[in-house]
């Protein structure tokens, strides 16, 4: 499953790595201030965003680098 989701995001373009970039490092905000106030409700959410972040910015390294 997760060869499928690197290859979906292979597939996108600069523009729309970057935008998906902009919105995961958003979340993981939101994410951060909930679990300081208390009131995050799925924690494992918090990884998931750090590994597809990761995987954008891989993404865009391998990009820039072809």
């Amino acid at each position: 499953m997760a060869k499928t989701k690197a290859k979906s995001v292979n597939e996108l373009s600069a523009d729309e790595l970057a935008v998906r970039l902009r919105d995961l490092k958003q979340e993981a905000l939101n994410l951060r201030l909930q679990r300081a106030t208390g009131s995050l409700e799925n924690p494992a959410r918090i990884k998931q965003v750090r590994r597809e972040t990761a995987q954008i910015l891989t993404a865009v390294t391998a990009k820039k680098s072809a």
